[in-house]
């Protein structure tokens, strides 16, 4: 997009593991972290070339196949959905408003942000 000058905007998914350690999963939490600072880090580059943006979603705690396991310990659950201010896991559709805005027009004047849908999660 740099090269051709057509600009565009790039939306990176990360995970609500770039703010927190999770258990058991350094690697993972380690790389969402690096995608959390790369688009904070591409955005510092990029901001002053017209339609460059790079922000950043990190989904919630989803209702995806690698939270089965999860979902089906009625203890894990449970202190996850108690920790949920909304009170429920997450579906795809909740995502889909935030990354049609981060995508459009209407934020133009976002750059490197880090845009949490996760159900008030991270507000607890």
């Amino acid at each position: 997009m740099l090269q051709k000058g057509t600009g565009g905007k790039i939306l990176n998914i990360a995970s609500l593991l770039s703010f927190q350690g999770g258990i058991l999963v350094p690697a993972y939490a380690a790389a969402k972290g690096g995608v959390a600072q790369l688009t904070k880090a591409l955005a510092n580059e990029w901001a002053s070339k017209r339609d460059q943006r790079g922000t950043r979603l990190p989904p919630g705690i989803w209702l995806r196949t690698n939270t089965t396991v999860l979902r089906n310990d009625p203890v894990r659950s449970r202190q996850i959905l108690e920790r949920i201010p909304a009170a429920r896991w997450g579906e795809p559709l909740d995502i889909a408003g935030a990354a049609i805005f981060l995508c459009s027009s209407a934020s133009d004047y976002v750059h490197g942000h880090v845009l949490a849908v996760d159900g008030g999660w991270l507000a607890r």
